[in-house]
C-alpha cells in the first residue's frame, strides 16, 4: 500500500466529518488542528486533487447561480482503507517542538535579565490565552457532545493540549523565579 505524507492522513480524517469542501476543511483545521498540527491552506487543494487522483476520495461539483461552482469531496472505501490502515500504525517518532522561547533561552547567557523576563512573561501570557481558548473550545465540544460520535477523542486531544499548555505556563513561573533568583 502507499505510503502518504501526514497532510494527507489529516485531510482524509477530516473528510470523515461534516467538511466536504476545501474551505470548509480550512475553517475545520482553523478552529481544531491547528492547535496541534499545522497544514497551510496552500496544502488543502493540491492534497485534495492527489487524494482524487489515488482514488481515495470522490469529487461533486454543484453549481449556484451566482456563485463559482462549489466542489464536494466524499471519502471511498479505499480512502476509508487507507485512513484506517495509518491511524492501526504505530507513531514512528515522538514529535519534536519547534519552541522560539526555548531556543532563546538556550543562548540567554546573550540577553540581558530584562530581555529574558520579559520573553518569559509574554509566553506566559500566551499561553494563558491559549488555554482560555482551550477552555471554550472544551465547552463548545461538550454543548453537543451528545451529536457527535467524535466528541470524546476531540475532548482527550484537547485534554492533551490543557495539559501540557498548563505545564509551560507552570515552567514559566518556575523559570522566572529561577532566573529572579539567580541575577539577584
Amino acid at each position: 500500500m502507499k505510503k502518504y505524507n501526514h497532510t494527507t492522513y489529516a485531510i482524509l480524517g477530516i473528510l470523515t466529518t461534516e467538511c466536504t469542501s476545501g474551505y470548509a476543511i480550512k475553517q475545520f483545521i482553523d478552529q481544531s488542528l491547528n492547535h496541534f498540527w499545522k497544514i497551510s491552506y496552500g496544502q488543502i487543494y493540491p492534497t485534495l486533487k492527489a487524494i482524487v487522483a489515488d482514488g481515495l476520495a470522490e469529487v461533486h461539483t454543484s453549481s449556484h447561480e451566482g456563485r463559482p461552482d462549489r466542489h464536494e469531496y466524499s471519502l471511498t472505501s479505499k480512502g476509508i482503507d487507507v485512513l484506517t490502515s495509518w491511524l492501526e500504525q504505530p507513531v514512528e517518532q515522538v514529535p519534536v517542538e519547534r519552541n522560539e522561547v526555548l531556543l532563546k533561552l538556550f543562548f540567554g547567557r546573550y540577553q540581558s535579565k530584562a530581555s529574558k523576563v520579559r520573553i518569559l512573561h509574554d509566553y506566559k501570557q500566551k499561553l494563558a490565552d491559549r488555554y482560555q481558548t482551550y477552555v471554550s473550545i472544551e465547552q463548545a465540544i461538550l454543548a453537543h457532545k451528545n451529536n457527535n460520535e467524535a466528541a470524546a477523542y476531540w475532548l482527550c486531544t484537547l485534554d492533551y493540549g490543557k495539559r501540557i499548555t498548563l505545564a509551560a505556563i507552570d515552567w514559566c513561573t518556575a523559570a522566572l523565579d529561577q532566573f529572579s533568583v539567580e541575577e539577584e
